[in-house]
């Protein structure tokens, strides 16, 4: 969220930076409604100085009928006033929360993915492109994967894992979480799936991205199932006044993701890449503004560090200013390579969100002045459990029919292979 009256100031300057990012800045209507809503609180206060200024100055003793005549009006007056300055705020707020977050100076140009900027490779060498590698036909033919048992039970976009392939999903939430606490240093949290209106909005999935959510609605209690643990995680500081010192805070969590995929229909059918329903473990960090791009680059590091002990073959790009999500200023994408489909496919994005978050949901930090500003909040996939399945099924695939899984999972396994029949070894 901005303070509009810094987007009116930068004027054209906010135009300019916000277009690049396919966003076009209506400074005038921006305006317009925050002098709308200066004028109607402008005139809430007059009525209730002219209220308490007639209740000073009524002659002692009992009101006279004209008097009461009086108030009763003029409380009506103060009512109405404070109704149209209710309803003016609420006009500003609905344009300022439908614009999205001003990319860096320093992000790239460019309006799609195929205009992200690649940085680095790692891994290993990826194999050579293979249909027969896609990882929808090995988990089926390996009986680890069931899409047909899952339409059944729910539509498309969904799975079952049975089997050695969901003791794979278990061994890498496991292998996640003991990785980002034992050594990366967050706090593992358990938190709701399900959450408030002010929560999502507090992150930025509402009001804009209504139709993405999933929503439930209990008698006059609505609830949303979250797309991503970013949203409580981050909303765990939400209205609160943080200590520097103690900062940055680093968060984890393991989550159900649920997401409608609304303007992702006929993307990504086949397999588990694009789902209503996946898992997930998310990475938070709250810190000062100032320290937000060093923070990134850590974050990064850590998804990364998932990649390299799976021994799997990936890249890094940044994303151009047209790409970045709604509340993210810089995005750095880390993509997989899937022989199967002979791309490299998304498989984290970290992203670092400015002040932008936190100015929605309220999070401030005292500086060593005693002044409250409002801090920087980051999160990142480190990993996506059913994408990070995918990727170990192509790239682990094997002439035999079988897949090797990397020596970090053995431990949290149990097993090295996958065999032909579905058993392990």
């Amino acid at each position: 969220m901005h303070d509009p009256r810094e987007l009116i100031a930068s004027g054209p300057e906010a135009v300019r930076r916000l277009a690049r990012r396919r966003h076009d800045l209506d400074v005038s209507a921006l305006d317009a409604a925050h002098r709308g809503r200066a004028e109607a609180q402008a005139e809430v206060t007059r009525l209730r100085t002219e209220m308490n200024r007639a209740a000073r100055e009524r002659t002692p003793g009992p009101p006279s009928e004209q008097d009461k005549e009086a108030a009763r009006t003029l409380r009506a007056e103060v009512q109405r006033a404070e109704a149209a300055a209710k309803e003016a705020g609420k006009s500003l707020a609905d344009l300022v929360l439908a614009v999205p977050n001003i990319p860096l100076d320093s992000v790239p140009d460019g309006d799609s993915e195929k205009e992200a900027v690649e940085i680095r490779r790692g891994g290993p060498p990826p194999c050579e492109a293979d249909g027969s590698r896609h990882h929808a036909d090995i988990g089926e033919r390996l009986g680890i994967l069931d899409g047909k048992a899952a339409a059944r039970l729910s539509g498309a976009r969904f799975t079952v894992s049975r089997g050695p392939g969901a003791r794979l999903e278990r061994a890498l939430a496991d292998f996640f979480l003991d990785l980002h606490t034992g050594e990366h240093g967050y706090t593992e949290h358990s938190v709701p799936f399900l959450v408030n209106r002010d929560t999502m909005t507090g992150t930025g999935q509402l009001p804009k991205f209504a139709e993405d959510l999933f929503a439930t609605q209990v008698g006059d209690r609505e609830l949303f199932l979250i797309p991503t643990a970013e949203v409580p995680l981050t909303n765990l500081l939400a209205q609160q006044a943080l200590d520097a010192r103690e900062m940055p805070y680093a968060f984890t969590a393991r989550t159900p993701c649920f997401r409608a995929e609304a303007g992702a229909y006929g993307r990504d059918t086949r397999g588990i890449l694009r789902l209503h329903q996946f898992e997930k473990v998310e990475l938070v960090r709250v810190c000062t503004l100032e320290d937000a791009p060093a923070q990134l680059e850590l974050m990064l590091e850590h998804a990364e560090e998932c990649l390299r002990r799976l021994e799997l073959s990936y890249r890094i790009v940044q994303l151009p200013a047209g790409d970045l999500g709604f509340s993210a200023r810089s995005t750095y994408d880390i993509e997989v390579w899937l022989p199967g489909s002979g791309s490299y496919r998304e498989i984290s994005s970290v992203s670092d969100c400015g002040t932008f978050q936190a100015r929605r949901a309220g999070i401030r930090h005292r500086t060593a002045d005693g002044r409250k500003e409002y801090a920087a909040t980051l999160n990142g996939s480190a990993l996506p459990i059913g994408r990070t399945v995918a990727a170990l099924l192509e790239q682990g695939a094997r002439p035999d029919g079988s897949v090797e899984l990397p020596e970090a999972l053995i431990s949290y396994t149990g097993f090295r292979r996958i065999l032909p029949d579905g058993t392990t070894e």
